[in-house]
């Protein structure tokens, strides 16, 4: 339903009109913080609208997970029945992925569930290292493993590569992993329960950063990881909002032909499908445990492209579907949460910038400042009682840990200013920029 409104458009008109419409809100929201400064009631105003946020993450965050969606203490049977349970279908679009895919081979054709009830494809896109020969030698050694290979003509990322793979599967339950993803031998036990409610059309599992004692910035994303955690399970309990992150996401098949396949024309394919699956109606749950392993990247340089991808990614779902949000198509409880992390993810970073500056030639403080306190604030409480659930820590521990990911997640106010920024001056090329992958901390 949702990817029509984009399919009929070409590349460049659609990339036009997303600048457009990001140039549009941050003309407003600049001219916004503007108003607000030179107002005498600009700070009345910023306070009447930080009191309803407030409540509302207040509400989020007094939820009881065990509400979730589809909750993690689902009934995993003690002896799987080849006869009844559902085919599972395992993609993966793998681009110069020759020090990790062997590995990922072996432990995605040996896991826990009955042999003939899943099966195994991966898309070599266009790969100009050995990762198309390594597959192709695996192939003759694991009968499970189906091999695809696309050429440099190939266009749509890894969004056309998986929709390459998925019409042949055969699968009622598509999972998508990345090249390094560590997958433990019992997770479709796990997985699988949760699609008896009807309405689930996916689940994404918590990801775990394997390499996250290397430095500085591992160790600020798997706090990260914490937090995306508490807030995820916290959203699904309250108002049924969860989102995917690519490795590690279940999608039911019928949901994902309802949605026309992956959008070809976005560079955060898990975002972007998150946003349709909810459209469609469907819920999305969220597993905690066990999770799927990933290598964290290991640089600052490496953080801020991936992030900054994330980020565009993020904010374009809301560029290309507004019309649909703003006519509520999600139902109220969906469509205020969605607005309320605009709020908090995408619009505090755009107006950030400006109230400094304007704050410091009036003399006076940040306009935003009250809203801009209250977002720190609950970002630290999240991470701490996901560092708490996560690592089976103790609070005071937690908290001084989550002072550390706080400081490493202050980088997102820049990236998303940047991002938001850009995307109003240029318009995007649409190509699968990958997370380099070394198998290190597979190997170690």
């Amino acid at each position: 339903m949702a990817i029509d409104m984009i399919s009929d458009v070409s590349l460049d008109d659609l990339s036009e009109g997303r600048r457009l419409k990001a140039l549009a809100a941050l003309v407003f929201l600049w001219g916004l913080t503007l108003v607000l400064h030179w107002s005498t009631w600009g700070f009345l105003v910023v306070w009447t609208v930080t009191v309803p946020i407030a409540m509302y993450i207040v509400r989020i965050a007094i939820a009881n997970p065990a509400h979730a969606v589809s909750p993690n203490k689902a009934t995993i049977p003690s002896a799987l029945d080849h006869t009844s349970c559902p085919k599972v279908s395992l993609l993966v679009a793998a681009k110069n992925e020759a020090t990790v895919i062997s590995n990922l081979v072996a432990s995605l054709c040996n896991l826990d569930y009955p042999e003939d009830c899943y099966e195994l494809w991966i898309i070599n896109d266009n790969s100009d290292d050995d990762t198309g020969r390594i597959l192709d030698r695996l192939a003759q050694s694991f009968p499970k493993l189906k091999v695809l290979h696309r050429g440099p003509e190939a266009t749509g990322g890894k969004s056309g590569a998986l929709n390459l793979a998925w019409p042949r599967a055969t699968g009622d339950i598509l999972a998508v992993f990345d090249a390094d993803a560590q997958v433990p031998a019992n997770l479709l036990q796990h997985v699988v329960p949760l699609f008896e409610n009807e309405r689930t059309g996916a689940i994404q599992v918590r990801k775990s950063i394997v390499n996250s004692e290397t430095n500085f910035w591992t160790q600020g994303q798997a706090a990260e990881m914490a937090l995306d955690r508490y807030y995820q399970e916290q959203r699904s309990a309250r108002c049924g909002i969860g989102e995917l992150r690519g490795n590690g996401q279940f999608v039911r098949r019928a949901a994902i032909a309802q949605c026309g396949g992956w959008n070809e024309m976005t560079i955060t394919d898990d975002l972007d499908l998150t946003v349709q699956l909810h459209l469609n109606q469907w819920n999305i749950g969220f597993l905690a445990s066990p999770t799927v392993g990933e290598e964290g990247v290991t640089s600052g340089v490496a953080l801020w492209h991936q992030r900054n991808r994330w980020a565009e990614g993020g904010y374009q779902r809301y560029l290309d579907y507004w019309r649909l949000l703003i006519r509520n198509r999600l139902g109220w409880n969906k469509s205020i949460d969605m607005l309320m992390y605009w709020i908090l993810q995408y619009m505090l970073p755009m107006v950030a910038l400006p109230d400094l500056l304007i704050a410091i030639a009036l003399r006076q403080p940040p306009v935003f400042a009250p809203l801009t306190t209250f977002a720190i604030g609950m970002s630290y409480w999240g991470m701490t009682m996901g560092i708490c659930r996560t690592q089976k820590t103790s609070l005071l521990l937690a908290m001084v840990k989550a002072i550390k990911g706080t400081v490493y997640m202050t980088h997102w106010i820049v990236v998303m200013a940047f991002a938001t920024t850009r995307m109003a001056v240029r318009p995007k090329r649409l190509k699968w920029v990958k997370t380099i992958h070394d198998g290190e901390a597979a190997s170690a």
